[in-house]
């Protein structure tokens, strides 16, 4: 079974570990209606992908 010989310092340790933070989801912009959405993804205020509506609109 295999045991470290020695312990592994906090400055190692961290360093290990710098790689494993959260990163901020890109954003980018409807170009319809303007809104926040995720890219690749349905606009959820006016339900539209690349020009084509895929979700009916809750425009009332």
């Amino acid at each position: 079974m295999a045991v470290p010989k020695r312990k592994t310092s906090r400055s190692r340790r961290g360093m290990r570990r710098a790689h494993k933070h959260l990163t901020a989801p890109s954003v980018s912009v409807c170009p319809r209606c303007k809104a926040p959405k995720l890219p690749h993804r349905v606009c959820p205020s006016c339900g539209t992908y690349r020009g084509k509506e895929f979700l009916p609109s809750e425009e009332a």
